[in-house]
């Protein structure tokens, strides 16, 4: 029999998961997993035995449950949100786009754990080393290896925690916004009081003592970093992928993975190899000969672009991977549209921002971070409503966001631009949140980390357009502002066109 001739339900009949009596009680009525709405991908995208193996997968992870090791996978993962947010202020878009881009094709092809630990190793490291940069091209230099680390931690960090969180619990992957309200928050408070006392109130006679601020923020910034890593590689034990060990063709080594999982959480898995095989042995013919395993992974640790091919394969995914970048670029343009022109813009309208001290603008930006908490704990809610889900959230608070934008070019004092901030920075918290949510939800595992970080790329990208709208743009207005407002809005109209809606199913 041809794996042409055999759909992913009917390998598992084949197997017999839909009638034995022994299975597990959630094998029989979990509407997430038995249902027909586990297929999130009705257009023939995955290989059969791909989607087979993953539903076997899904199904012993479900049944294992959220327990302590996806707790504290949700805190680890969280350190790339938090380290990301830490060292923004540093970061600039090119090197970043590298990063994304490199680490996440990589954990399609090393597998999850190099890139999940690496990337915020160089991070933190070289963010360390930038304190201490004796020269202007020596910090670039160093600044871009912090880049190419923070900016492939993102990618990688939403793959790994949506390979072993259950599906009933895949609304948390938008509550891991949360860790970038928190690392807002921590660079402002340690930044505050440095900046302020140990900066230069001039370029004239500024000596390297009298200007250590910056890098004592780099030191602490770096630090943390460094020191999350440690958790990260000391304490906590990250298992590799159960489906990227599968798709490599190490089922024994996945069924191994899912017993460590289980045993770590208080509790016995009954899967077995014979059961995840199955699908190789219906593709076979009944027999899986030594050393032809079906490969659904890459098959060696060369770059190519298979996985980037394999997102374009059919004209469904085709049409989502396409809006989902574009969502991503135009969001990126509309926020450095925002944050470079808005400032301008009010200053040449008359506002006045109190006594322009450090104090108001920190104080605005602890407020803000503060502001994101429930915003995150709001969107892993909204993402699970019947008849909205991801799709209708996001659209939802990105037009929402782009009015609140809009309303900050009537700010004319700190107060007013920090009133209406609040409700902008409450929405695009939600949007940012589900925004990380749906594209690892819709990418599936094979191909999670390239998608992440072609999505995440296009927003840095897109982002280098807004200077050059700055050359044509008439900045005596507030079109440039108004501009940004209207991309976000559309681009929250895009995702109502998203084929894939996540709600309700089982990413694989």
């Amino acid at each position: 029999m041809s794996v042409n001739m055999i759909d992913a339900k009917n390998l598992l009949e084949i197997r017999g998961f839909y009638s034995l009596p022994h299975c597990p009680t959630y094998l029989q009525t979990s509407a997430l997993i038995t249902g027909p709405a586990i297929d999130l991908y009705e257009d023939g995208y995955n290989d059969p035995v791909y989607q087979a193996k993953a539903r076997i997968l899904n199904r012993a992870i479900q049944d294992i449950g959220m327990g302590r090791y996806q707790w504290y996978l949700f805190v680890v993962t969280g350190f790339g949100w938090f380290a990301g947010l830490i060292l923004t202020p540093v970061l600039r878009i090119s090197v970043f786009s590298v990063g994304a881009v490199f680490w996440g094709l990589g954990c399609d092809i090393w597998g999850r754990r190099w890139s999940f630990n690496i990337t915020l190793f160089i991070a933190g490291i070289f963010g360390l080393a930038s304190g201490g940069a004796p020269s202007f091209v020596a910090l670039a230099s160093l600044i871009a290896m912090v880049g190419v680390g923070v900016g492939g931690n993102l990618p990688v960090d939403s793959a790994v925690f949506l390979d072993f969180v259950p599906g009933s619990h895949q609304y948390l992957l938008t509550i891991l916004s949360i860790w970038w309200c928190l690392g807002q928050l921590m660079s402002s408070l340690v930044a505050w009081p440095l900046i302020a006392n140990y900066s230069c109130a001039s370029a004239s006679h500024c000596t390297r003592s009298d200007n250590m601020g910056w890098r004592y923020l780099l030191f602490i910034l770096g630090g943390i970093t460094f020191s999350l890593w440690a958790v990260r590689f000391f304490i906590f034990t990250l298992l590799e992928s159960p489906r990227f060990l599968s798709g490599i063709g190490r089922d024994a080594d996945a069924i191994e993975v899912i017993h460590k999982l289980a045993k770590f959480n208080g509790k016995i898995s009954l899967i077995t190899i014979e059961e995840l095989e199955a699908p190789d042995r219906a593709m076979s013919g009944g027999r899986t000969p030594p050393g032809e395993r079906h490969n659904m992974f890459s098959k060696s640790s060369k770059y190519d672009t298979g996985h980037i091919k394999a997102l374009f394969a059919t004209p469904k995914m085709a049409w989502s991977t396409s809006l989902l970048i574009a969502i991503w670029g135009v969001i990126g343009l509309a926020s450095t549209l925002y944050n470079n022109f808005l400032p301008y813009l009010l200053s040449s309208r008359g506002a006045v921002f109190g006594d322009g001290s450090l104090y108001i603008a920190y104080r605005n930006q602890a407020i803000l971070s503060v502001i994101g908490v429930p915003a995150a704990l709001l969107a892993g809610w909204a993402v699970e409503l019947p008849y909205i889900g991801r799709r209708g959230t996001l659209a939802i608070a990105s037009g929402l966001t782009g009015a609140f934008l809009f309303a900050t070019t009537t700010s004319r004092t700190s107060n007013q631009l920090l009133g209406w901030n609040c409700g902008y920075v409450f929405f695009s918290n939600i949007m940012y949140g589900v925004l990380y949510a749906i594209s690892p939800e819709i990418f599936p595992a094979k191909d999670r980390g390239t998608g992440n970080g072609l999505t995440s790329t296009a927003s840095r990208v897109f982002g280098v357009l807004a200077p050059v709208i700055a050359l044509y743009a008439n900045l005596a207005t507030a079109v440039p502002v108004y501009i940004a407002g209207a991309l976000i809005i559309f681009a929250g109209s895009l995702a109502i066109l998203l084929p894939y809606e996540p709600r309700g199913k089982v990413s694989i």
